[in-house]
């Protein structure tokens, strides 16, 4: 009979940061509206064991207008999702996704005529 050697499994692989279903389908729907209304053209996505990134062009020979980034370990301080604006400003942090996107839905508004 022939004898069978296990292979050998190497678990020493971080965790990567990462969007899940809920948030990804929220971040795409709204810049499926910043396309349709004509702010954005291009996205980023980039993901490392501490960060996961979305990020929106106007051109994407340029830097990004936004940055929507989770970072788990901050979750329990500052709060995991921070926006960070085209220069490096970090325009709004929190504990919820939706709460970060805020000023970023408000520029989609308009007042219609009466």
């Amino acid at each position: 009979m022939s004898s069978v050697t296990p292979f050998p499994v190497r678990i020493d692989r971080k965790a990567v940061a990462a969007f899940d279903r809920a948030e990804l389908q929220r971040i795409l729907d709204l810049y499926g509206r910043m396309v349709a209304a004509g702010h954005w053209r291009d996205y980023a996505m980039q993901f490392s064991p501490d960060l996961a990134t979305f990020a929106a062009f106007r051109r994407a020979a340029e830097r990004p207008e936004v940055r929507i980034e989770k970072r788990p370990s901050l979750r329990l301080k500052q709060g995991a999702w921070a926006l960070i604006g085209e220069h490096g400003a970090v325009l709004k942090r929190g504990q919820e996704l939706a709460g970060v996107l805020a000023p970023l839905e408000r520029r989609l508004l308009r007042l219609v005529a009466e």
